[in-house]
Protein backbone atom coordinates (compact mmCIF):
# COMPACT_ATOMS: atom_id res chain seq x y z
CA UNK A 1 0.00 0.00 0.00
CA UNK A 2 1.92 3.00 -0.92
CA UNK A 3 1.11 6.17 1.65
CA UNK A 4 -0.72 9.10 0.14
CA UNK A 5 1.81 12.70 0.07
CA UNK A 6 1.62 15.05 3.11
CA UNK A 7 -0.14 17.32 0.94
CA UNK A 8 -2.83 15.14 -0.11
CA UNK A 9 -3.08 14.36 3.74
CA UNK A 10 -3.08 17.97 4.63
CA UNK A 11 -5.70 18.48 2.38
CA UNK A 12 -8.02 15.60 3.51
CA UNK A 13 -7.90 17.07 7.36
CA UNK A 14 -9.02 20.34 5.87
CA UNK A 15 -12.43 18.68 5.23
CA UNK A 16 -12.77 16.56 8.42
CA UNK A 17 -14.71 18.25 11.67
CA UNK A 18 -12.51 18.94 15.19
CA UNK A 19 -13.98 15.64 16.87
CA UNK A 20 -13.11 13.49 13.93
CA UNK A 21 -9.59 14.94 14.00
CA UNK A 22 -9.18 14.45 17.70
CA UNK A 23 -10.18 10.67 16.89
CA UNK A 24 -7.69 9.99 14.28
CA UNK A 25 -4.79 12.19 16.44
CA UNK A 26 -5.78 9.98 19.19
CA UNK A 27 -5.49 6.45 17.23
CA UNK A 28 -2.35 7.65 14.98
CA UNK A 29 -0.46 8.27 18.28
CA UNK A 30 -0.48 4.49 18.93
CA UNK A 31 1.62 4.10 16.19
CA UNK A 32 5.47 5.36 15.76
CA UNK A 33 6.65 3.74 12.53
CA UNK A 34 3.93 3.67 9.91
CA UNK A 35 2.03 6.66 10.93
CA UNK A 36 1.80 7.77 7.33
CA UNK A 37 -0.04 4.65 6.09
CA UNK A 38 -1.78 4.23 8.95
CA UNK A 39 -3.32 8.44 8.01
CA UNK A 40 -4.33 7.18 4.76
CA UNK A 41 -6.22 4.29 6.10
CA UNK A 42 -8.03 6.73 8.12
CA UNK A 43 -8.48 9.33 5.80
CA UNK A 44 -8.60 7.60 2.41
CA UNK A 45 -9.71 3.88 2.60
CA UNK A 46 -11.70 3.33 5.93
CA UNK A 47 -14.86 3.89 4.07
CA UNK A 48 -14.64 1.13 1.73
CA UNK A 49 -12.96 -1.73 3.59
CA UNK A 50 -13.82 -4.53 1.23
CA UNK A 51 -11.71 -2.63 -1.04
CA UNK A 52 -9.11 -2.59 1.17
CA UNK A 53 -9.38 -6.02 1.76
CA UNK A 54 -8.77 -6.66 -1.72
CA UNK A 55 -5.86 -4.36 -2.45
CA UNK A 56 -4.16 -6.26 0.89
CA UNK A 57 -5.28 -9.22 -0.81
CA UNK A 58 -3.66 -8.46 -3.92
CA UNK A 59 -0.79 -7.19 -2.57
CA UNK A 60 -0.42 -10.51 -0.47
CA UNK A 61 -0.35 -12.60 -3.42
CA UNK A 62 1.97 -10.49 -5.38
CA UNK A 63 4.26 -10.64 -2.53
CA UNK A 64 3.74 -15.02 -2.20
CA UNK A 65 4.94 -14.68 -6.07
CA UNK A 66 7.74 -12.94 -5.57
CA UNK A 67 9.16 -15.75 -3.06
CA UNK A 68 12.59 -17.16 -3.82
CA UNK A 69 11.75 -20.64 -3.76
CA UNK A 70 15.54 -22.53 -3.83
CA UNK A 71 15.55 -23.39 -0.28
CA UNK A 72 13.26 -23.48 2.52
CA UNK A 73 15.38 -20.80 4.38
CA UNK A 74 13.89 -17.88 1.76
CA UNK A 75 10.92 -19.39 1.93
CA UNK A 76 10.90 -19.10 5.83
CA UNK A 77 12.10 -15.28 5.80
CA UNK A 78 9.76 -14.14 2.76
CA UNK A 79 6.27 -15.80 4.42
CA UNK A 80 7.13 -14.09 7.77
CA UNK A 81 7.88 -11.03 6.40
CA UNK A 82 4.51 -11.30 4.80
CA UNK A 83 2.58 -12.30 8.01
CA UNK A 84 4.16 -8.94 9.52
CA UNK A 85 2.91 -6.77 6.45
CA UNK A 86 -0.64 -8.62 6.94
CA UNK A 87 -0.71 -7.94 10.45
CA UNK A 88 -0.09 -4.00 10.35
CA UNK A 89 -2.45 -3.74 7.84
CA UNK A 90 -5.03 -5.78 10.14
CA UNK A 91 -4.20 -3.16 13.17
CA UNK A 92 -4.88 0.06 10.69
CA UNK A 93 -8.28 -1.77 10.45
CA UNK A 94 -9.50 -2.80 13.76
CA UNK A 95 -11.65 -4.85 12.86
CA UNK A 96 -12.74 -8.58 13.54
CA UNK A 97 -13.98 -9.40 10.38
CA UNK A 98 -11.36 -7.96 8.85
CA UNK A 99 -8.41 -9.77 10.55
CA UNK A 100 -10.54 -13.05 10.06
CA UNK A 101 -10.88 -12.58 6.20
CA UNK A 102 -7.22 -11.77 5.75
CA UNK A 103 -5.85 -14.45 7.61
CA UNK A 104 -7.94 -17.00 6.06
CA UNK A 105 -6.43 -15.89 2.57
CA UNK A 106 -2.93 -15.97 4.07
CA UNK A 107 -3.44 -19.66 5.15
CA UNK A 108 -5.10 -20.27 1.70
CA UNK A 109 -2.00 -18.64 -0.31
CA UNK A 110 0.32 -21.10 2.54
CA UNK A 111 -1.77 -24.06 1.84
CA UNK A 112 -1.60 -23.64 -2.18
CA UNK A 113 2.01 -22.64 -2.04
CA UNK A 114 4.35 -24.65 -4.11
CA UNK A 115 6.64 -26.15 -2.78
CA UNK A 116 4.10 -27.18 0.00
CA UNK A 117 4.73 -25.48 3.25
CA UNK A 118 3.29 -28.55 5.34
CA UNK A 119 6.62 -30.17 4.49
CA UNK A 120 8.68 -27.78 6.54
CA UNK A 121 8.36 -28.19 10.47
CA UNK A 122 8.39 -24.70 11.09
CA UNK A 123 6.26 -23.11 8.32
CA UNK A 124 3.72 -25.82 9.70
CA UNK A 125 4.46 -24.49 13.15
CA UNK A 126 3.37 -21.28 11.47
CA UNK A 127 0.38 -22.01 9.75
CA UNK A 128 -0.85 -24.46 12.90
CA UNK A 129 -0.60 -21.38 15.51
CA UNK A 130 -1.74 -18.73 12.49
CA UNK A 131 -4.80 -21.26 11.84
CA UNK A 132 -5.41 -22.01 15.73
CA UNK A 133 -5.73 -17.57 15.65
CA UNK A 134 -8.17 -18.06 13.40
CA UNK A 135 -10.07 -20.49 14.68
CA UNK A 136 -10.67 -18.46 18.00
CA UNK A 137 -11.18 -15.09 16.36
CA UNK A 138 -14.42 -16.88 14.49
CA UNK A 139 -15.64 -18.20 17.89
CA UNK A 140 -16.00 -14.59 18.66
CA UNK A 141 -17.84 -12.83 15.95
CA UNK A 142 -22.05 -12.76 14.69
CA UNK A 143 -23.25 -16.42 14.32
CA UNK A 144 -24.20 -15.72 10.74
CA UNK A 145 -20.05 -14.26 10.10
CA UNK A 146 -19.20 -17.42 12.11
CA UNK A 147 -20.66 -20.01 9.76
CA UNK A 148 -19.35 -18.59 6.48
CA UNK A 149 -15.97 -17.94 7.79
CA UNK A 150 -16.10 -21.69 8.96
CA UNK A 151 -17.38 -22.74 5.81
CA UNK A 152 -14.16 -21.34 4.19
CA UNK A 153 -11.63 -22.69 7.05
CA UNK A 154 -12.90 -25.94 6.33
CA UNK A 155 -12.18 -25.50 2.78
CA UNK A 156 -8.36 -25.32 3.66
CA UNK A 157 -7.18 -28.87 3.29
CA UNK A 158 -5.68 -30.32 6.68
Amino acid sequence: MKPATIKQLKDELKHRSHQELLETCLRLSKFKKENKELLTYLLFESTDESAYIERVKKEVEAEFDEINTNNYYYIKKSIRKILRNLKKYIRYSGKKETEVELLIYFLLKMDTFSPSVHRDKTLQGLYDRQRAMVEKKIASLHEDLQYDFEVELEELSR
